[in-house]
């Protein structure tokens, strides 16, 4: 249920009586600015050259790319998994996965393999959590994808928990290749144009770029302080 705002006015005029000004009632004019250089980085450059670029950079950031298409989809998610070391596998509960033909890969052939797997259900929160403290894998969608980081875009809700990202010791995120943008600054502006459109943002939006990694002591990299130690992009060719 949607939270009510209570004493909005009377708390908005305190604070600009308290500052010595009325009240702005007028929104604030955006300024247009001379220089973008922001839109010039990988401006012009091919969903292919996004790709390459993603790719690059995942070296660096200790995450493997696997590219393949929707057909394949299963086969090499199923490849990746057992890579890993099987289950237990935590995954959304999404659309996608089926229009994708990954519920037969979910509930059929893990099953014949002992994997165990947990689909996400918003019924059963302390239920989720455990399955993902305890799982090998977490398997969720990019929304968006920033090639220049190499960095995943998370929209969470109630289908989609967070803790499937952060919790497992391992981590796939499925990329759709036609996800994959230059940079923050598209990525932004496709969150600024969902929700000119009507479309509800999430609280929490989470941009994930590759394995958990620190250098806070002494610059020394470690991998896996704070969530999973490794990771893995598979690219769907999706155009």
């Amino acid at each position: 249920m949607a939270g009510s705002i209570q004493n909005r006015e009377a708390f908005l005029n305190n604070i600009a009586n308290n500052l010595g000004r009325d009240r702005l009632t007028t929104p604030v004019n955006r300024p247009t600015w001379k220089h973008n250089p922001q839109d010039e980085v990988l401006k012009g450059a091919s969903q292919d050259d996004l790709v390459q670029v993603l790719t690059d950079h995942c070296e660096k950031i200790h995450t493997t790319v696997i590219n393949t298409t929707k057909s394949n989809l299963a086969s090499t998610l199923n490849g990746a998994v057992q890579n890993y070391g099987g289950g237990p596998v935590v995954t959304w509960k999404d659309d996608r996965f089926a229009e994708w033909g990954l519920k037969e890969l979910f509930t059929n052939e893990w099953a014949k393999q002992e994997i165990d797997y947990h689909e996400w259900d918003f019924n059963s929160a302390s239920t989720n959590i455990n399955y993902a403290e305890k799982a090998n894998i977490g398997i969720t969608i990019s929304e968006y994808t920033l090639a220049e980081s190499a960095t995943v875009v998370m929209l969470s809700s109630k289908d989609h928990g967070r803790t499937v990202n952060f919790l497992p010791k391992t981590y796939i995120a499925l990329v759709p290749k036609s996800s994959i943008v230059p940079r923050m600054t598209q990525a932004a502006k496709k969150l600024r144009e969902r929700h000119l459109n009507g479309k509800s943002l999430p609280a929490c939006i989470n941009f994930i770029s590759g394995p958990s990694n620190s250098a806070d002591i002494e610059l020394q990299l470690v991998v896996g302080v704070h969530g999973p130690f490794k990771a893995t992009y598979i690219i769907i060719d999706d155009l």
